[in-house]
């Protein structure tokens, strides 16, 4: 138990930011997931527009820390590469 009130101040900012960080993370893995939906059923036009909204949240988690910048580019990249592989 924290005993300063400069440590009970910490865990209560650790909690507001871990609220908002599962929140972020939440919109990110939600917006990967539209896109592999919509790749899966072969729609490309839908896959396009997901990937068009998945493609700045991946790079707006990258920027508040919720994935490393070279993991966010690689997703992008890797869904862009299948997005356009669509006949």
């Amino acid at each position: 138990m924290a005993n300063t009130s400069s440590a009970k101040k910490a865990t209560r900012v650790a909690a507001r930011r871990a609220v908002i960080n599962k929140d972020r993370t939440s919109r990110v893995r939600t917006s990967v997931r539209k896109v592999e939906e919509a790749l899966s059923a072969g729609d490309k036009a839908a896959a396009e527009a997901a990937l068009r909204a998945a493609e700045p949240e991946l790079m707006r988690g990258a920027q508040k820390g919720i994935l490393h910048k070279n993991a966010a580019a690689r997703k992008v990249s890797r869904l862009a590469k299948r997005v356009k592989a669509i006949k």
